[in-house]
């Protein structure tokens, strides 16, 4: 019973040695060229190392199923094709929600900012009586009562001269838009 135990471990180190040899071999033989090849795939030296050792490790777990020689190559090439392709598989995407995006339209924003300039240009060409109580509504967000105080005015008058100055400013963006479309029309 003993010298069977010791033949199964001379034979299991015997066939060990041999995987040992054929793989040392293919080895030698053809990791310049796989190198080469993988380089060329992926285009990056430190990937291409990573891809050619891979290639490797899962040609020493299945050296047994190389059953030809001669089709070695072409086996290593195979098997790092494959090994590339689970880079991709196992390559995390950072994906992101569309809605938790903020998007900016270059040329919404663009003719935002000219409205914007075109209206502070209209509203600081209003007389002062006009212009004053406006600013303070809009820009302070003060209400008629407010305005009224600040400017020592009655509110009616307040409220009068808020209603015409928005509506200068409502005829001179019209007036503006139909120059527009003169123009480009």
């Amino acid at each position: 019973m003993f010298s069977r135990k010791q033949s199964q471990t001379a034979s299991v180190s015997s066939d060990m040695a041999n995987k040992q040899k054929r793989y040392e071999t293919l080895v030698l033989a053809l990791h310049a060229d796989i190198f080469r090849y993988a380089y060329w795939l992926v285009r990056d030296k430190a990937v291409a190392e990573d891809i050619t050792q891979e290639t490797f490790l899962r040609a020493w777990k299945s050296l047994d199923s190389l059953v030809d020689e001669k089709a070695a190559k072409s086996w290593l090439i195979t098997i790092l094709r494959r090994e590339n392709a689970r880079r991709f598989e196992r390559k995390q995407f950072d994906l992101v929600d569309i809605d938790d995006v903020a998007v900016i339209d270059e040329q919404f924003s663009n003719e935002v900012a000219i409205e914007h300039q075109e209206l502070r240009t209209i509203m600081a060409s209003l007389s002062e009586e006009y212009r004053e109580p406006l600013m303070l509504q809009i820009v302070f967000g003060y209400s008629g009562d407010e305005i009224a105080e600040q400017l020592d005015l009655n509110k009616n008058t307040v409220m009068t001269r808020l209603f015409r100055a928005r509506n200068q400013v409502k005829e001179a963006l019209e007036n503006a838009n139909e120059q527009r479309g003169r123009s480009n029309g």
